[in-house]
């Protein structure tokens, strides 16, 4: 892929994959994509049509039927159960309903992430202050997650999606809660993140967001991708 005149290193490939439940229910059938370095992408399609299976296949959530899965050449259908805890780290991951730890602040529900990963709490309080600070809930550090808006906690989770410095930030229906205002707060705070370097998948069924970002719209319908338009609309 090009861009200005420069080659984009495809950095996730989707050589002929598909995803078969039972014995004949196909949810994702035959798939093949790449995304380059530095990628904002969206993902539409109807109810079914097999977008969140592609995610969960992407986070090794699921495994395809056949084909393979390639981020950074590697193949990760073939992770050993050793190797996920690391891969989904370098994976960042936004939902519709944030996820949040009940009871905790801003700052406890970003350091969770490293805390779990044996992070030492020195190296935590800069990495999580700078994660706060890039979403800019600085002023909400020590706000309990019950006490946040629905912007101000999907700004959260973006915060510790991030915090592994993935190369990969996946947002699946991430302002499916919010208002117009809230909604586009978190578009350009997605776009912010992937002009610094981070590629972005995001899964919406927003046609004003979509048809607004001018960005590269992959389109799903009954497990296979019926269109992929470098600066597309949703055309469903």
């Amino acid at each position: 892929m090009f861009r200005q005149g420069v080659c984009l290193e495809k950095v996730i490939i989707f050589d002929k994959v598909s995803k078969i439940y039972g014995k004949d229910i196909a949810a994702v059938k035959g798939v093949d994509f790449s995304i380059a370095d530095s990628e904002f992408v969206t993902l539409v399609g109807p109810s079914g049509a097999g977008k969140s299976t592609l995610i969960r296949l992407l986070i090794c959530e699921e495994k395809p039927s056949s084909g393979r899965i390639l981020i950074a050449g590697r193949d990760i259908t073939q992770l050993k159960p050793r190797e996920l805890p690391y891969f989904r780290r370098r994976v960042g991951v936004i939902f519709q309903d944030y996820k949040l730890l009940p009871k905790k602040t801003v700052y406890e529900n970003v350091a969770f992430a490293l805390q779990v990963a044996g992070v030492s709490d020195k190296e935590i309080r800069p990495r999580v202050e700078e994660m706060i600070e890039l979403v800019g809930l600085t002023s909400r550090v020590d706000a309990l997650s019950e006490e946040l808006s629905g912007g101000e906690k999907q700004r959260v989770s973006i915060a510790r999606s991030l915090i592994h410095n993935p190369k990969l930030l996946i947002a699946d229906e991430p302002t499916g809660n919010l208002d117009p205002v809230a909604t586009w707060e978190i578009i350009e705070l997605l776009f912010k993140i992937n002009k610094q370097g981070t590629i972005v998948l995001l899964a919406t069924h927003d046609r004003e967001v979509v048809d607004a970002l001018k960005k590269r719209v992959i389109t799903m319908r009954a497990g296979e991708i019926v269109s992929d338009q470098e600066k597309g609309k949703y055309i469903l």
